[in-house]
């Protein structure tokens, strides 16, 4: 359920007046965003290709370390962690068709275009 600018500005409004009684909203601060958000670091994706690189060293250390005898698992690790790579830097060049931004990303964006202080 999602409101316009307007509505939002409106229940706003209903909720700090003091006509329906005790004001619900008592705000400390001009309710407006900032022009920058806090730079946190945004959570690390899941590990990938760790069962090739468990079957990988399980060979290792069954063979004494040799990677001869372990080439055909060391290449599907290899195979496993150029796609996952590949994945990685698809997702990372579509920056403009995801959902979210980094906070960085919505700070260059606030900063752009600020908000407007109201002179009382």
């Amino acid at each position: 359920m999602a409101m316009s600018g307007g509505g939002v500005q409106a229940r706003v409004a209903w909720l700090v007046s003091r006509q329906h009684g005790r004001p619900v909203l008592r705000p400390n601060k001009a309710l407006a965003l900032a022009d920058r958000v806090a730079n946190k670091k945004s959570r690390l994706g899941e590990a990938t290709c760790i069962t090739e690189m468990s079957v990988m060293m399980a060979c290792w250390k069954q063979n004494e370390f040799s990677e001869r005898a372990c080439a055909q698992e060391i290449q599907s690790f290899y195979t496993c962690t150029a796609k996952a790579e590949a994945e990685r830097k698809a997702r990372s060049d579509s920056v403009g068709q995801t959902s979210t931004l980094t906070p960085k990303q919505a700070t260059k964006l606030l900063q752009r275009y600020p908000n407007k202080r109201q002179v009382t």
